[in-house]
């Protein structure tokens, strides 16, 4: 055999027995301080993001409540100039009234006083048609149990107008799609039996 071809041993230290212990207790310290150092500055990181969403959140929060109380304050001015335009629109139908109330008994015939009221219940009925007021209860119509208000029956006089509105002796209103106050109507009534 070669000394080529015989083996040779290669010294493997070991890294502590390489280190002295000294420097291993040194590379172990610094190896910890560096963790905690690391620790502390994660930690770090994440107090400051915390403080940063917690600013957040609470510039959101007063945001929102500033947004809620403009909107309060814009509905209720908005109502207030929707009830303004409103009686802005009556008050020509008052101007006539007032002036009925001061006609003089003795020199204005009834029928005059009369004829002057029944001006101003169709000028007052038009204004209020004209925001969306809608009369309800027709005679002849049939009868809607969501919209009138049965206070009697009556016979009918034909097949055909069973279940009809016969009088109506206080109409209904509607405003827009709500129901103000039902109609209330007779309704005729058809029996077969007579």
């Amino acid at each position: 055999m070669t000394q080529q071809d015989e083996p040779r041993e290669i010294p493997i230290e070991e890294p502590e027995a390489a280190l002295g212990s000294e420097e291993n207790e040194r590379a172990e310290e610094t190896a910890s301080d560096a963790g905690a150092i690391a620790t502390e500055d994660l930690e770090e990181e994440i107090e400051a993001e915390l403080a940063s969403l917690k600013d957040r959140f609470l510039r959101l929060q007063a945001e929102f409540d500033n947004y809620r109380k403009r909107e309060a304050r814009e509905r209720s001015a908005a109502w207030a100039r929707a009830k303004g335009d409103l009686v802005q629109k009556l008050l020509g139908t008052i101007d006539d009234l007032e002036r009925v109330t001061r006609l003089d008994p003795g020199k204005t015939p009834a029928s005059a006083v009369i004829d002057g009221v029944s001006l101003l219940e169709r000028k007052l009925v038009a204004t209020l048609e004209r925001e969306g007021l809608t009369r309800i209860g027709e005679v002849g119509e049939p009868f809607d149990p969501h919209s009138h208000e049965a206070i009697s029956t009556l016979p009918a006089p034909s097949a055909e107008q069973d279940g009809t509105v016969a009088t109506v002796a206080i109409p209904g209103y509607a405003y827009g799609s709500q129901l103000l106050r039902p109609a209330q109507v007779q309704v005729y009534e058809y029996s077969a039996t007579r």
